[in-house]
Parts: C-alpha cells; sequence; structure tokens
C-alpha cells in the first residue's frame, strides 16, 4: 500500500475536547463555572464542535460529575445554537445516552474499546454487551433526532493485552455504522500508534464504512502525536480530536498522558495553509488561562514558544 494515498483536504475540522477528555484526568477538580468559562473560551476562538460533558459514572471519573450543570448553564445562558456551535456529550452506556439526551446535548459521543480487559475495566461489560448497547442507542438517538457517533478506544494499542489487531477495529467500525451511527473515530487511547499505521488503519476501516466521516484522536504519551495527526490528515480523516493546552489523559489506561494540544496542531496546519478556523493567539491566550486554573504549566509547545512569525503587540 502506498502511504498517504489520498489527496488531503484543504481543511480539517478541529473537536475541542478539553472539557471533557482534558479535564477528566487532571488532579484539579475545576468548578462549574470555570468548566463553562472553558468552554466559551473554546467558542470565542472558533470552535464549533467541542465536547464539553461525559455522563459517565460520577465515583469513577469525578471530574465529570457535574455534567448536567455545566450543560444547564450552557442552554440557560448562552444561545450557542444561534452561533452553530455544537455541544458532544461522551457517553459509554444507554443510560449516559438517557442522561444525554435530558441534558439537551448536541450529539452524543459513544466509546467501545477495542480490547475485551480495558472495555471491561472502562466500562464493565464485554465489548459484545457495548456493541449491543451502540445498536439500541443509535435506534433511541435517531428517533430523538440526536446525531451519533462511536469512538473505538485503544485503536491501536491496549495497555493490558498490547497491539490491537487491525480485524477487531474495522470489525468494530463495520458494527458500528450498521447501527446508524454518524462518523467513526479511531482513539490511540494510550499514545502508541505511529504515521505509517494510522494511514493504513484509516485504509482498513474506509473499505467497510464508505462515505461514513473518519474523526481521529491521538495521546501525546511518546511524542508522536503530532505526527499520527499530520498522517490522519494525508490518509483522509475529516476531523481529529484536540485538547486546549495538551492536557488531560484516560482515568482507566496506566501513563496515558495528554492529548495533542489544540494550539500545536493548529500551528502546523496554518503553515501549512490547511483551514481550521481556530485562532491562534486566541488559543494561547486560553491555554494560559487553563495553566492558572490547573495550577500548572500546560505541556503545549505554543504555550512556550508562541506563534511564529511572532505578531507585533498593540502599542
Amino acid at each position: 500500500m502506498t502511504p498517504f494515498a489520498l489527496q488531503p483536504a484543504s481543511s480539517i475540522e478541529i473537536v475541542e475536547v478539553a472539557p471533557r477528555d482534558g479535564l477528566q484526568n487532571e488532579k484539579v477538580l475545576l468548578p462549574t463555572a470555570d468548566k463553562v468559562a472553558l468552554v466559551l473560551r473554546a467558542v470565542a476562538a472558533g470552535a464549533k464542535r467541542i465536547e464539553a460533558v461525559s455522563f459517565v459514572n460520577p465515583r469513577a471519573v469525578p471530574q465529570m460529575a457535574d455534567a448536567e450543570a455545566v450543560m444547564q448553564a450552557l442552554r440557560g445562558d448562552h444561545d450557542l445554537r444561534a452561533d452553530g456551535v455544537v455541544l458532544v456529550g461522551l457517553v459509554l452506556n444507554r443510560r449516559g445516552l438517557d442522561r444525554a439526551l435530558s441534558a439537551k446535548i448536541d450529539e452524543a459521543n459513544f466509546v467501545v474499546v477495542a480490547s475485551e480487559t480495558f472495555n471491561q475495566r472502562n466500562q464493565g461489560v464485554p465489548i459484545s454487551e457495548t456493541m449491543a448497547q451502540i445498536a439500541d442507542s443509535g435506534a433511541v438517538a435517531r428517533s430523538a433526532g440526536l446525531p451519533m457517533s462511536v469512538t473505538i478506544g485503544a485503536a491501536f494499542g491496549c495497555p493490558f493485552e498490547g497491539e490491537t489487531p487491525e480485524a477487531v477495529v474495522v470489525r468494530l467500525a463495520a458494527e458500528a455504522v450498521q447501527a446508524g451511527v454518524r462518523e467513526i473515530a479511531l482513539a490511540d487511547t494510550i499514545g502508541v500508534a505511529d504515521p505509517l499505521t494510522v494511514e493504513r488503519r484509516i485504509a482498513a476501516v474506509r473499505a467497510v464504512v464508505g462515505d461514513t466521516p473518519i474523526r481521529c484522536h491521538f495521546h501525546n504519551t511518546r511524542n508522536t502525536g503530532i505526527a499520527n495527526a499530520y498522517a490522519a490528515w494525508r490518509a483522509g480523516a475529516a476531523t481529529l480530536d484536540t485538547s486546549l493546552g495538551g492536557i488531560g489523559g484516560c482515568p482507566f489506561a496506566p501513563a496515558a498522558t495528554g492529548n495533542i494540544a489544540t494550539e500545536d496542531v493548529v500551528y502546523m496546519f496554518n503553515r501549512m495553509g490547511v483551514a481550521t478556523g481556530l485562532e491562534l493567539e486566541s488559543l494561547i491566550s486560553s491555554a494560559a488561562w487553563l495553566s492558572g486554573k490547573l495550577g500548572f504549566a500546560v505541556p503545549a509547545a505554543l504555550s512556550r514558544a508562541g506563534d511564529f512569525p511572532a505578531r507585533a503587540k498593540a502599542a
């Protein structure tokens, strides 16, 4: 197979995941008001699709315990829908979907993990049960007019079982499409992927999902996240998940450090002339704000180095 066989697009959609995947693995529990402010800062920077909350067991992920309160604040005080902003909620089961519907989320992102051990630890059930719930939830979501995507976690490797077979990822993607989901995401939950494997895995999934859009979610655990994001774009992925400041990780995966940083990814695409719709200086400013709220310097490179060429400061 020839690497990067597809003609890459002149733009890439960015889903901001700092309010969910970013905060869920941080020790600091931000108050609801700060979570709402983080979403609004992402909107101010140009984000149109934001994974704002997670409807999971609050005992397992206490950082997400106020999901309904966050959504109530966003729905009550801010008319983001009028600005074309889509608020996404992550769900792991039918109960999570029911909560998402009650909270008036714009899109549900249902997760299945491509590893029996990891799916049991993450969701407490075998893969077959999660896929059954995806089929059931897909029908419920369609009847409610709620778009639903499926993210395949540990799509490149598992901390408990090792390498993830491509065939498993392809099978799960095919089953998810049969359930009527609008998008398939491949998540490198523990940051083990490499650019060529990303390209090949996208091609293999594309062969069974047809025109269904493919999104990719990379973690920078081993410093390959940006390279993998570039490879995904070259291979035809329509969308990338990124996290402001590069914060986050999976609380159920040992040593799974932060996501690829939104500002770093936007800088790369800006230099290549690829449109993201996001304003870099606004992202850098918000990352500094987030550092103050979390009590540590976020890992994103752009938060330290800044844009290039540097913009002249106003007098």
